[in-house]
């Protein structure tokens, strides 16, 4: 990998990592398209830049980290269940990630879901994070488990599920945000210690990479973050419903017409 593709794969991460259109498919359709997604760096480089969008969220909601320890409560039971799954399909998950047309599938279903959010769920009776109850942190930790699926978007799995239990767009987007810290963190610890176990050794060059990709992901996310959610408040989900749904078209056209996806 180069540096101008660690470049492009950290300004999709930080641009998608909190947008309901899944950051994970776009870098497998991004590495899949530069001819390098089958390399195991580059498998592990996708989730590691991961760790610097999340940071992202703790600079811009610094005070709100800090404000109770039920905070924290809230997010280690919201996060338990995906500790649960992802030990549990572990490996199902990773043959899964090596899947464009899974995707594109999963693109364009969840952008028919995001066409009629705003409708089913209209009617918010949570508006700040402190009047979410334990019960419904483990409801929304279960949709996060949804977003294991790659192209489901993890973002948009926890923020209709917020929305699902009462919460307002602008609340239940927070509250995915905030669960993105202990679930990114987890799975990119994870995926080091498997590519340590695995007997690799970081080169020079690769130990740089990671920083500049970890460093431009958080610059590009911060900006993402507070465009998304002043967006978010005036719009609606529409626009990303339509979004996911043609981009899932294109992957499954160019899949049924014979094009491999997986070495584009």
């Amino acid at each position: 990998m180069t540096l101008i593709q660690a470049i492009i794969l950290a300004i999709i991460e930080g641009f998608t990592e909190f947008l309901p259109v899944s950051s994970t498919g776009h870098m497998i359709i991004a590495s899949s398209a530069m001819g390098i997604a089958n390399n195991d760096f580059v498998k592990l480089f996708t989730v590691a830049i991961q760790l610097g969008a999340i940071l992202s969220v703790v600079v811009l909601y610094f005070k709100r980290f800090f404000q109770s320890v039920n905070f924290y409560f809230k997010l280690f039971v919201a996060f338990v269940p995906a500790i649960i799954f992802g030990l549990l399909f572990s490996d199902r998950i990773d043959a899964l990630l090596e899947s464009a047309i899974t995707v594109g599938i999963t693109l364009f279903i969840g952008g028919i879901i995001l066409l009629f959010v705003d409708k089913w769920f209209n009617k918010a009776t949570i508006t700040e994070e402190k009047d979410i109850s334990y019960l419904t942190a483990l409801k929304i930790g279960l949709f996060q488990c949804i977003a294991m699926i790659p192209g489901t978007s993890r973002s948009a799995s926890t923020i209709v599920g917020g929305m699902s239990q009462g919460l307002s767009r602008t609340a239940a987007a927070e509250f995915s945000f905030f669960l993105a810290v202990p679930t990114m963190f987890a799975a990119t610890a994870k995926k080091l210690y498997d590519f340590y176990k695995a007997g690799h050794v970081f080169t020079g060059e690769e130990i740089k990479l990671l920083a500049i990709g970890n460093v431009v992901a958080f610059v590009v996310a911060l900006l993402a973050i507070r465009t998304f959610i002043t967006f978010l408040e005036r719009k609606g989900f529409v626009l990303f419903g339509w979004y996911r749904i043609v981009v899932g078209a294109v992957i499954i056209g160019l899949y049924m017409t014979g094009h491999n996806l997986e070495v584009i």
